[in-house]
C-alpha cells in the first residue's frame, strides 16, 4: 500500500542529507592523528575528542524542544550552517589550545542540531508498521560514511595533509547543507485530548524509556574504545587500517540492514538486540589481539554486526514508548547518549590506556557492553512489565 511506502520525498531528502553530514563528521575519525602530530598524550586526545561531545549534550535539551514547539526545518538548516563554519575553522588550528576546543564545541553543535533533527524526520514519516526496518534502512546514510570517510582520509592524506582533508569535509558538509534546506516541518500533528507538554526531563524520565537510555550509553562508552582510539592503535601496532575496519564495519551493517532490517519488527526487538550486542563484545574482545588484515577485518565485521541491530532497535523503542507531541525531545535525548558514551569513554578509556595498553583499554570496552546487556535484560522486564 502506498501508506506502507518508504522512500518518500522527505526520507529521500533525509537520507542525502544524513549521508553528505555524516561523511564530514567521520573524515575527524582521523582527528587524533592529526592531534598526535602536535604532541597530544592519549589522555589530551580522549578530552579533545569529549569536548565535542559535551557540547553536543549540553545543547540537546534546547534543541528537542525546538524541534517540538519550533519544527523540524529551522534545525535542519542552522545545523547546516553552523557544521560547514566547524569545518572550516579546523584549518585556523596549529596547536591544542584554547581555540582547538572552541572549535570543537561549535562542532558538537552542529552535530547535535542535524543527528537530531535529521533521524527525526525519518521517524517521523515512517510508516508505524515498518519503523523499525525504516530505522535501519535510514541508518545505512550514516553507516556507509565511515567506510568512505575511513578511505577518503587515508587517500588524501597519503598524497597531501590535514588541512586537504578539513577542506574535503568542508565541501561534503556544504553539499549536505543543500540536501537539507529543503526538508519540511514533518511533526505530528498533535491530538486535541492529547496531554500537554511536558519539561525535557519529565518527558525523557518516563519509567519505560528508563532501561533504552542505560543500554543506549553503555553501548556508546563501549564503541567509544574505537571510534577515539583505533587510528593512534593502528600506528602502535602498524596492523590494518582505518579503511579496512570501517570498510568492513559499514558494509556488512548495510548489508545486514537492507537485507535483514524486517527482523525485529518480525520476530521482536529482544530477539535480535541480545545477538547483535555479544557480536559487538566479540570484535572488541578480537581488535586488541589482530595480528593481520583478516582479524583486523573480523573484528570490523563483529563490531559492525552489533551496530547493525542495537541502535535501530532502541530508536524504535524510543518512538514507540515516548508521546508523538515529545518525540522531537525523546529523539534528542536518544541521539545525546551516543556523544554522552564518547564523553565518558573517551577520556576514561585514554586514562585506562596509558596506564595499561591497548588490550586491557578494548577488554574493558567489552566487559561495558556485557555489564549494560544483563543489566537492561533485567530493568527493562520490569519497566515494560513484559
Amino acid at each position: 500500500m502506498k501508506s506502507q511506502a518508504l522512500l518518500s520525498r522527505a526520507f529521500v531528502l533525509a537520507f542525502c542529507a544524513n549521508f553528505l553530514h555524516s561523511l564530514a563528521f567521520f573524515g575527524y575519525l582521523h582527528l587524533p592523528g592529526f592531534l598526535a602530530d602536535t604532541g597530544a598524550t592519549e589522555l589530551t586526545i580522549g578530552v579533545v575528542i569529549g569536548a565535542m561531545a559535551a557540547s553536543a549534550i549540553v545543547l540537546r535539551p534546547f534543541i528537542g524542544e525546538l524541534l517540538d514547539r519550533r519544527g523540524r526545518r529551522i534545525i535542519a538548516r542552522l545545523g547546516s550552517v553552523v557544521h560547514l563554519l566547524a569545518t572550516l575553522a579546523y584549518l585556523t588550528i596549529g596547536d591544542v589550545g584554547p581555540w582547538l576546543f572552541v572549535v570543537r564545541v561549535v562542532h558538537g553543535a552542529a552535530e547535535a542540531m542535524l543527528f537530531s533533527v535529521l533521524f527525526t524526520i525519518a521517524a517521523d514519516v515512517a510508516p508505524p508498521s515498518r519503523r523499525t526496518e525504516a530505522i535501519a534502512l535510514f541508518g545505512v546514510s550514516g553507516l556507509l560514511p565511515m567506510s568512505l570517510s575511513g578511505l577518503m582520509g587515508d587517500l588524501i592524506l597519503a598524497q597531501a595533509g590535514y588541512a586537504e582533508l578539513f577542506i574535503a569535509t568542508a565541501v561534503v558538509a556544504g553539499l549536505g547543507g543543500l540536501c537539507a534546506w529543503p526538508l519540511p516541518d514533518s511533526r505530528p500533528a498533535v491530538e486535541s485530548d492529547a496531554p500537554a507538554r511536558r519539561s525535557f526531563l519529565a518527558a525523557v524520565m518516563q519509567r519505560p524509556l528508563r532501561p533504552i537510555w542505560w543500554l543506549g550509553l553503555t553501548f556508546a562508552t563501549a564503541i567509544s574504545s574505537y571510534f577515539t582510539f583505533l587510528k593512534t592503535f593502528i600506528e602502535h601496532t602498524g596492523t590494518g587500517s582505518m579503511g579496512l575496519f570501517y570498510t568492513v564495519y559499514s558494509v556488512v551493517a548495510i548489508i545486514l540492514r537492507l537485507g535483514l532490517g524486517w527482523l525485529p519488527d518480525r520476530f521482536g526487538p529482544r530477539r535480535t538486540l541480545y545477538p547483535a550486542i555479544l557480536a559487538t563484545t566479540g570484535g572488541l574482545l578480537l581488535l586488541p589481539v589482530a595480528s593481520n588484515n583478516l582479524e583486523m577485518g573480523v573484528s570490523g565485521m563483529l563490531c559492525g554486526m552489533g551496530h547493525a541491530f542495537v541502535f535501530p532497535i532502541l530508536l524504535a523503542m524510543v518512538v514507540e514508548r515516548a508521546a508523538a507531541s515529545e518525540r522531537g525531545v525523546a529523539l534528542s535525548m536518544f541521539t545525546a547518549l551516543f556523544d554522552l558514551g564518547l564523553l565518558l569513554g573517551s577520556p576514561l578509556l585514554g586514562a585506562l590506556l596509558e596506564r595499561t595498553d591497548y588490550a586491557v583499554m578494548f577488554t574493558s570496552a567489552a566487559l561495558v557492553t556485557v555489564v549494560g546487556g544483563i543489566v537492561y535484560a533485567l530493568w527493562d522486564r520490569r519497566a515494560t512489565g513484559g
